[in-house]
């Protein structure tokens, strides 16, 4: 039996929450939150800035330099005989304290930045082109800040924007400035950063920290002692344009403020911050916290020298008037909870009451970073105790944060109920990433796991950033699965006035909480379910399309009792109505509707398999309405179900209906659109359930995977031999073709020998295993692993290559990467027999300290069990020796995976190992008996295999031993063993 593929790939919009009440997935192992992106600030930068790559030959750059600020076709020519006239710039190096502007090209250059201004696209790509050329001559560097600092004159937007093109020049290739022109930008942020506009001081700002982001901070000795002087400043512009600067310095080098490198400057300014908590400007105490909470997270030891102050600092700003105060107060307790709840605990009380207070504070920011609080407080162990008295107060709270606001559904179009002819734009579409294919094995009383969703993005455009509504959904989620169903008498009596209510955006909003509760509530929640279920099967024919689409989610969380019940009761009119609403007038209902029916798909796996006539003909039917976003989600609800019915997809009447439509959308894409990604994807999971289905459509499959692994490895090589000429090539190409052609070794077995024949498959998988990108390899060695199961033939020629970077790559750094080498190793065994022989000693030890080793995931022990007892079966007398170093994980590993082919060989090689080396096991042999217990029905020869070795040992240790032995077995172990082999 094939290891099955787990995780399946990426959803493309498959929700934790759904699309308007989710975020996008926070990095840290929790699906709910996200770290706040890079630093923008509003009113700077309206476009986005040129960025500056490569140099331009002097010849074009004078030509261009003569013509800045002309109109476009009236370059003029350089004199005669001159070369490159650089016209009024300089390309020695201009002395920084006298430098002075040539007038006409002072003039030129603000005729640059108000071009640059232009809406007009081929205005914006003359100016990119100059800009580029001009780039070459240091001296325009001086130009810009003499702009930025200088020209008060000039408006503030022109001012700002000629400082955030010097910032893109300093981030492109500071490295090459000529010390002078460094110097005098350097003189001039520092002499200026007061300057009377917020604008350009926060413009200055940026420049200064991204010079120190380049490594001047070594180099710049004197800014941060000068921007903590200026802080001293009567003059308010100055004070707040240098805390300004500092705050942005200690966002970008914050680790590097807290080392030795730097001579730990943080030890004089964290106690400088604090001082300024007290400021009587707003903005400024603002500055001041937000410098300090760049450091809890990392727990700074001036901070922790300094840490009750700090504290005492903040419980006094708790009521401050200023909501940008009170937001930075609410993210320091938030973080302090996470690094330093030592200190909050003796106040956790009144901090809980405050933050009751904040999370409904009319300044939405605010509110929304005090809720951040309780999805922190949820994960830490003291929560059930702190909390459970104020539950009563803080459901309610989170409940009605789970509406949405009246801006919130005009940024929506929750009046708009059919747009399904309007076509996408490109911004609906985000980037997607292929996640790559991964092996593993079979469980007992295995079902999808939820868990592998935890962190997928929502496809929401106008509500995709964090909010208030998406937090207290979150949080309510986290709390369900702390509190479980001592959550429930404080939301059923609200919920019920919400589910029923006339308003459509309350009712909306306890269709939220329902689904939001889902996991952690279940147990509770069951009951009510089955009047619940119809109800909310009923909001999936609503009027309102949010309603409609949060109906579609929420049903999908409860997915799998829906599907534990009789399949006319809730299964087959949930279905009817998600295939219709598949089928809606609405974009967002479409999403929301395909996304759901893939997770009940995962669920009822084969109780689909009467009615895929209907489900292909709904599906097939959404090909021709879909507009662009929604037809990448399609692709996956379609191999979602290939992987949930399998082999029942190959029927010619499926086939017929399925694969035309399919067919036809490969063919229009180009092989360098991103489109390929999802489709590729689906084909993979269709190709292994159709099996032999496939074979009509194989070939030109087959041969364009390979095209794409071969034009991206071309790519590479051109990249990196001439990085300047090429750009780098998008991989997830390589990856995606990679994973399709696993699937169709899968898929087609033998049939793909002569595909393989005809191709130089070999030779490209040799390179991508030894490529530097870890998914790269991850699908190489799966690949490896079907190839060596349907065609060893072509296979054998390369093992001598191939097993020495299989041994390199078991590294359980890259989890996955040593997940899929582990199993592919374990594949080869099986085909090489005793011609393994020289490759042992390259893998075993490797695989034996993997085995060995703490917090190793599942998936992997499992995979290095299979694979060690398969070495084992092929190799006995040179693995059995290290037995006693393995045998106790080896059998903890395998006790919980259901009977399969994989567990049978690998168990034939630990008795086989046990043959020859009977001592290894005797210290552990209650391990063995557990795993031996835990087969429900072996072959007949495996099962006298166990038996001669349990009969053996009890022989060889007496009756008398044996019973006191057997005394330690646990009951039912005890039981097993008497029933199967008499002992």
């Amino acid at each position: 039996m094939r290891i099955l593929r787990v995780p399946p790939p990426p959803r493309m919009a498959r929700f934790h929450l759904p699309p308007p009440a989710l975020p996008s997935p926070r990095l840290r192992g929790r699906g709910w939150r996200i770290w706040r992106g890079p630093r923008t600030w509003a009113g700077v930068d309206r476009r986005p800035p040129p960025v500056f790559r490569g140099r331009s030959s002097p010849a074009t750059a004078a030509a261009a330099i003569t013509s800045v600020g002309a109109q476009p076709g009236t370059a003029t020519e350089p004199p005669p005989g001159s070369g490159a006239d650089p016209g009024p710039y300089s390309r020695s190096s201009p002395c920084a304290m006298d430098w002075q502007p040539d007038e006409q090209g002072l003039q030129q250059v603000l005729q640059l930045l108000k071009d640059s201004q232009s809406p007009n696209t081929a205005t914006q790509r003359i100016v990119q082109d100059k800009l580029k050329q001009l780039n070459q001559f240091p001296d325009f560097n001086n130009y810009l800040i003499f702009v930025l600092t200088r020209l008060k004159s000039e408006d503030e937007p022109t001012r700002s924007l000629s400082g955030l093109i010097l910032k893109n020049n300093v981030k492109a290739h500071y490295q090459s400035f000529p010390p002078p022109v460094a110097d005098f930008i350097k003189q001039e942020c520092l002499n200026n950063i007061g300057d009377a506009s917020s604008l350009i001081r926060a413009t200055i700002g940026i420049l200064i920290t991204t010079i120190a982001s380049k490594g001047e901070l070594q180099m710049w000795p004197e800014l941060l002692p000068q921007l903590c002087n200026l802080l001293n400043s009567e003059d308010y512009n100055t004070c707040e344009g240098a805390f300004g600067a500092l705050q942005k310095i200690c966002e970008d080098s914050s680790e590097l403020l807290d080392s030795d490198a730097l001579n730990r400057p943080l030890n004089i300014m964290i106690p400088k911050f604090l001082q300024f908590f007290k400021h009587c400007s707003p903005k400024i105490r603002s500055h001041a916290i937000a410098c300090v909470n760049q450091f809890i997270m990392d727990r700074a030891q001036a901070l922790m020298d300094n840490i009750d102050t700090f504290i005492e600092h903040l419980f006094a700003l708790a009521v401050d008037d200023d909501p940008e105060v009170r937001k930075n107060v609410c993210r320091a307790l938030v973080m302090l909870l996470e690094v330093r709840i030592d200190r909050l605990i003796p106040h956790m009380h009144s901090i809980i009451q405050y933050m009751l207070q904040r999370t409904q504070d009319h300044d939405e920011n605010v509110a929304l970073e005090a809720c951040e609080f309780w999805l922190t407080l949820a994960e830490q162990p003291i929560c059930k105790e702190v909390l459970a008295s104020h539950l009563v107060q803080l459901i309610p709270i989170l409940v009605k944060g789970m509406k949405y606001s009246e801006i919130d559904i005009i940024l929506l179009k929750g009046d708009v109920e059919e747009d399904e002819a309007v076509p996408d734009s490109e911004q609906d579409i985000k980037p997607r990433f292929h996640k790559s294919r991964t092996v593993t094995l079979p469980h007992e009383a295995e079902r999808p796991d939820g868990s592998e969703d935890a962190e997928d993005d929502d496809d929401d455009d106008a509500l995709s950033d964090w909010n208030l509504r998406k937090c207290s959904a979150a949080a309510l989620d986290v709390l369900a699965n702390v509190f479980r169903e001592e959550l429930l008498p404080h939301l059923l009596p609200l919920l019920k006035d919400l589910l029923f209510h006339p308003e459509w955006v309350v009712k909306e909003s306890g269709i939220l909480v329902l689904g939001a509760i889902a996991e952690g509530c279940m147990q509770g929640m069951v009951p009510y379910l089955p009047e619940l279920i119809p109800h909310l099967i009923q909001c999936l024919s609503d009027k309102k399309a949010l309603v409609r689409s949060i109906a579609c989610w929420t049903l999908s969380r409860y997915a799998h009792w829906v599907v534990s019940q009789p399949p006319d009761m809730h299964l087959k009119p949930l279905m009817t109505e998600l295939l219709k609403r598949i089928l809606d007038g609405n974009k967002r209902v479409q999403e929301a509707a395909c996304s759901a029916f893939a997770t009940l798909e995962e669920e009822a796996c084969t109780e689909l398999v009467p009615y895929l006539s209907y489900i292909l003909d709904t599906l097939v039917f959404a090909f021709g309405k879909y507009q662009h976003k929604n037809l990448l989600i399609l692709y996956d609800a379609i191999g979602t179900l290939a992987d949930s019915v399998g082999h029942h997809l190959n029927q010619p009447e499926y086939i017929q209906k399925l694969m035309p439509p399919l067919i036809q959308k490969w063919n229009e894409l180009k092989d360098e659109d991103k489109d390929l990604f999802p489709l590729l994807e689906c084909l993979s999971s269709v190709a292994t359930a159709l099996q032999s289905g496939f074979l009509p459509y194989c070939e030109p499959v087959y041969q364009r995977c390979v095209t794409l692994v071969q034009k991206t490895l071309a790519q590479a090589m051109m990249y990196t031999q001439h990085p300047e000429q090429y750009e780098a090539p998008d991989k997830d190409f390589m990856i995606v073709a990679l994973d399709l052609l696993s699937g169709l070794a899968e898929g087609l077995g033998g049939h793909v020998e002569q595909l393989v024949a005809r191709s130089n498959i070999m030779t490209l998988l040799f390179q991508c295993m030894q490529d530097s990108m870890p998914e790269v390899r991850q699908s190489s060695f799966a690949l490896l692993g079907d190839l060596t199961k349907a065609c060893f033939i072509h296979v054998k020629p390369c093992i001598a290559e191939f097993m020495p970077i299989l041994g390199t790559n078991l590294n359980p750094e890259f989890i996955s990467v040593c997940n899929n080498a582990t199993w592919a190793i374990g594949e080869i065994c099986m085909q090489m027999g005793a011609e393994m022989q020289p490759y042992v000693q390259m893998v075993l030890n490797n695989l034996v300290e993997i085995i060995n080793r703490p917090n190793t995931p599942k998936t992997l022990l499992e995979n290095t069990a299979i694979t060690i007892g398969r070495l084992g079966y092929v190799c006995p007398q040179e693995v059995a020796p290290m037995l006693q170093q393995f045998i106790r994980p080896w059998c903890t590993s395998l006790r919980n995976i259901r009977d399969n082919e994989e567990k049978d060989s690998a168990f034939r090689g630990i008795c086989m190992m046990i043959g020859v080396n009977p001592g290894g096991v005797v210290q552990d042999f209650i391990f063995f008996c557990d795993a031996v217990a835990s087969w429900v029905s072996p072959k007949d020869d495996l099962r006298d295999m166990f038996y001669k070795i349990l009969h053996g040992f009890k022989d060889q240790v007496g009756e008398e031993n044996w019973q006191q032995f057997s005394e330690q077995f646990p009951p039912l172990l005890k039981e097993r063993l008497a029933a199967f082999y008499g002992v």
